[in-house]
Protein backbone atom coordinates (compact mmCIF):
# COMPACT_ATOMS: atom_id res chain seq x y z
CA UNK A 1 0.00 0.00 0.00
CA UNK A 2 1.65 3.24 -1.11
CA UNK A 3 1.92 6.14 1.31
CA UNK A 4 -0.54 8.30 -0.63
CA UNK A 5 -3.26 5.69 -0.24
CA UNK A 6 -2.42 5.20 3.43
CA UNK A 7 -2.74 8.93 4.00
CA UNK A 8 -6.16 8.92 2.36
CA UNK A 9 -7.36 6.00 4.48
CA UNK A 10 -6.04 7.51 7.70
CA UNK A 11 -7.70 10.81 6.82
CA UNK A 12 -11.00 8.93 6.47
CA UNK A 13 -10.59 7.60 10.01
CA UNK A 14 -9.85 11.12 11.24
CA UNK A 15 -12.99 12.46 9.59
CA UNK A 16 -15.09 9.68 11.09
CA UNK A 17 -13.86 10.35 14.61
CA UNK A 18 -14.43 14.10 14.18
CA UNK A 19 -18.04 13.42 13.25
CA UNK A 20 -18.84 10.64 15.73
CA UNK A 21 -21.61 12.37 17.64
CA UNK A 22 -22.43 9.06 19.35
CA UNK A 23 -18.95 8.86 20.87
CA UNK A 24 -19.02 8.65 24.69
CA UNK A 25 -16.64 11.64 24.79
CA UNK A 26 -18.06 13.75 21.96
CA UNK A 27 -20.09 16.08 24.20
CA UNK A 28 -17.12 16.65 26.51
CA UNK A 29 -14.89 17.42 23.50
CA UNK A 30 -17.36 19.94 22.08
CA UNK A 31 -18.00 21.55 25.45
CA UNK A 32 -14.29 22.26 25.89
CA UNK A 33 -13.43 23.00 22.26
CA UNK A 34 -10.99 20.11 22.25
CA UNK A 35 -9.64 18.27 19.23
CA UNK A 36 -9.77 14.51 18.76
CA UNK A 37 -6.23 13.13 18.66
CA UNK A 38 -5.80 10.53 15.94
CA UNK A 39 -2.07 10.07 15.67
CA UNK A 40 1.11 11.53 14.25
CA UNK A 41 4.16 10.33 12.40
CA UNK A 42 5.19 8.27 9.42
CA UNK A 43 2.44 6.40 7.61
CA UNK A 44 5.11 3.86 6.64
CA UNK A 45 6.41 3.54 10.20
CA UNK A 46 8.31 0.39 11.09
CA UNK A 47 7.31 0.92 14.74
CA UNK A 48 4.13 2.30 16.27
CA UNK A 49 3.69 3.49 19.85
CA UNK A 50 0.22 3.15 21.36
CA UNK A 51 -0.74 5.05 24.49
CA UNK A 52 -4.02 5.23 26.34
CA UNK A 53 -5.84 8.54 25.78
CA UNK A 54 -4.97 12.19 25.12
CA UNK A 55 -4.29 14.59 27.96
CA UNK A 56 -5.23 18.25 28.09
CA UNK A 57 -2.26 19.48 26.02
CA UNK A 58 -2.98 16.88 23.37
CA UNK A 59 -6.69 17.69 23.23
CA UNK A 60 -5.93 21.40 22.89
CA UNK A 61 -3.55 20.86 19.98
CA UNK A 62 -4.73 17.64 18.32
CA UNK A 63 -1.21 16.16 18.66
CA UNK A 64 -0.38 13.01 20.64
CA UNK A 65 2.24 13.11 23.37
CA UNK A 66 3.01 16.83 23.26
CA UNK A 67 3.05 17.51 27.02
CA UNK A 68 5.46 16.39 29.74
CA UNK A 69 5.01 12.72 28.92
CA UNK A 70 5.64 13.53 25.27
CA UNK A 71 8.88 15.32 26.12
CA UNK A 72 10.08 12.19 27.89
CA UNK A 73 9.00 10.01 24.96
CA UNK A 74 10.98 12.27 22.63
CA UNK A 75 14.00 11.95 24.93
CA UNK A 76 13.71 8.17 24.95
CA UNK A 77 13.39 8.00 21.17
CA UNK A 78 16.43 10.23 20.80
CA UNK A 79 18.38 7.98 23.17
CA UNK A 80 18.13 5.13 20.65
CA UNK A 81 18.56 7.34 17.57
CA UNK A 82 14.97 6.81 16.44
CA UNK A 83 13.55 10.12 15.18
CA UNK A 84 9.97 10.80 16.22
CA UNK A 85 9.01 11.52 12.63
CA UNK A 86 10.06 7.98 11.65
CA UNK A 87 7.59 6.28 14.01
CA UNK A 88 3.84 6.59 14.42
CA UNK A 89 2.35 7.62 17.77
CA UNK A 90 -1.28 7.20 18.73
CA UNK A 91 -3.65 6.13 21.53
CA UNK A 92 -6.49 3.68 21.90
CA UNK A 93 -8.97 6.35 22.95
CA UNK A 94 -8.98 9.31 20.55
CA UNK A 95 -10.65 11.92 22.78
CA UNK A 96 -9.62 13.21 26.19
CA UNK A 97 -11.47 11.70 29.16
CA UNK A 98 -12.48 14.28 31.80
CA UNK A 99 -9.75 15.24 34.27
CA UNK A 100 -7.32 12.79 32.64
CA UNK A 101 -9.06 9.87 34.32
CA UNK A 102 -8.50 6.34 33.09
CA UNK A 103 -10.47 5.40 29.97
CA UNK A 104 -13.56 3.35 30.68
CA UNK A 105 -14.30 -0.05 29.10
CA UNK A 106 -17.09 1.65 27.12
CA UNK A 107 -14.66 4.23 25.73
CA UNK A 108 -12.07 1.63 24.83
CA UNK A 109 -14.71 -0.49 23.10
CA UNK A 110 -15.90 2.50 21.07
CA UNK A 111 -12.50 3.81 19.94
CA UNK A 112 -10.47 0.60 19.62
CA UNK A 113 -11.79 -0.28 16.14
CA UNK A 114 -10.24 2.96 14.86
CA UNK A 115 -6.90 1.84 16.29
CA UNK A 116 -7.30 -1.57 14.65
CA UNK A 117 -7.83 0.14 11.31
CA UNK A 118 -4.79 2.37 11.82
CA UNK A 119 -2.66 -0.70 12.48
CA UNK A 120 -4.00 -2.46 9.38
CA UNK A 121 -3.26 0.59 7.22
CA UNK A 122 0.22 1.41 8.55
CA UNK A 123 1.23 -2.25 8.98
CA UNK A 124 4.02 -1.74 11.53
CA UNK A 125 6.46 -4.53 12.24
CA UNK A 126 6.79 -3.47 15.88
CA UNK A 127 4.13 -2.28 18.32
CA UNK A 128 5.11 -0.69 21.62
CA UNK A 129 2.26 -0.35 24.08
CA UNK A 130 2.58 2.48 26.59
CA UNK A 131 0.62 1.80 29.74
CA UNK A 132 -1.58 -1.03 30.92
CA UNK A 133 -4.72 -0.17 28.95
CA UNK A 134 -3.07 -0.37 25.55
CA UNK A 135 -1.11 -3.42 26.68
CA UNK A 136 -4.24 -5.24 27.84
CA UNK A 137 -6.24 -4.34 24.74
CA UNK A 138 -3.64 -5.25 22.14
CA UNK A 139 -2.49 -8.44 23.84
CA UNK A 140 -6.09 -9.60 24.26
CA UNK A 141 -7.16 -8.51 20.77
CA UNK A 142 -4.24 -10.12 18.96
CA UNK A 143 -3.84 -13.53 20.48
CA UNK A 144 -1.76 -12.97 23.61
CA UNK A 145 -4.40 -13.00 26.35
CA UNK A 146 -2.77 -16.01 28.01
CA UNK A 147 0.51 -14.14 28.28
CA UNK A 148 -0.97 -11.11 30.01
CA UNK A 149 0.34 -10.08 33.40
CA UNK A 150 0.75 -6.87 35.31
CA UNK A 151 2.73 -4.22 33.49
CA UNK A 152 5.25 -4.38 36.32
CA UNK A 153 5.81 -8.05 35.55
CA UNK A 154 5.97 -8.05 31.74
CA UNK A 155 7.20 -4.60 30.69
CA UNK A 156 10.17 -4.90 28.34
CA UNK A 157 9.34 -8.46 27.33
CA UNK A 158 9.02 -9.37 23.68
CA UNK A 159 5.95 -11.09 22.29
CA UNK A 160 4.81 -12.11 18.84
CA UNK A 161 1.31 -10.85 18.06
CA UNK A 162 -0.75 -11.99 15.09
CA UNK A 163 -2.38 -9.15 13.18
CA UNK A 164 -4.47 -9.53 10.00
CA UNK A 165 -1.44 -8.76 7.83
CA UNK A 166 1.07 -10.98 9.66
CA UNK A 167 3.27 -11.42 12.72
CA UNK A 168 4.33 -8.36 14.68
CA UNK A 169 6.82 -7.88 17.48
CA UNK A 170 5.11 -6.48 20.57
CA UNK A 171 6.77 -4.88 23.58
CA UNK A 172 4.76 -3.52 26.53
CA UNK A 173 6.25 -0.56 28.39
CA UNK A 174 5.24 1.77 31.17
CA UNK A 175 3.48 4.93 30.02
CA UNK A 176 5.96 7.83 30.11
CA UNK A 177 3.53 9.74 32.34
CA UNK A 178 4.13 7.13 35.04
CA UNK A 179 7.65 8.48 35.56
CA UNK A 180 6.24 11.94 36.29
CA UNK A 181 4.55 10.55 39.39
CA UNK A 182 6.95 7.70 40.11
CA UNK A 183 10.54 8.57 39.25
CA UNK A 184 11.57 4.95 39.66
CA UNK A 185 9.80 3.93 36.47
CA UNK A 186 12.05 6.10 34.30
CA UNK A 187 14.93 3.66 34.65
CA UNK A 188 12.66 0.86 33.46
CA UNK A 189 11.67 2.91 30.42
CA UNK A 190 15.33 3.62 29.64
CA UNK A 191 16.20 -0.07 29.95
CA UNK A 192 13.22 -1.11 27.83
CA UNK A 193 14.12 1.35 25.09
CA UNK A 194 17.62 -0.18 24.97
CA UNK A 195 15.98 -3.58 24.51
CA UNK A 196 13.78 -2.11 21.81
CA UNK A 197 16.80 -0.73 19.95
CA UNK A 198 18.50 -4.13 20.08
CA UNK A 199 15.38 -5.81 18.71
CA UNK A 200 14.98 -3.22 15.94
CA UNK A 201 18.62 -3.62 14.95
CA UNK A 202 18.19 -7.39 14.69
CA UNK A 203 14.98 -7.37 12.66
CA UNK A 204 15.19 -7.57 8.84
CA UNK A 205 14.13 -4.27 7.27
CA UNK A 206 12.89 -5.65 3.97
Amino acid sequence: MISKNKTKLLKEICDEVWNCTDSPLYAYRKENNYYPVLGEGSHDAYAIFVGEAPGKNEAQTGRPFCGRAGALLDELLLSISLPRENVYITNIVKDRPPENRDPTPEEIKFYAPFLDRQLSIIKPHVIVTLGRFSMEYIMTRYGLARRLGSIGAIHGELFIATLPYGKVLLMPMYHPAASIYNKGTKKYLEEDFKKLKKSLDELPKS
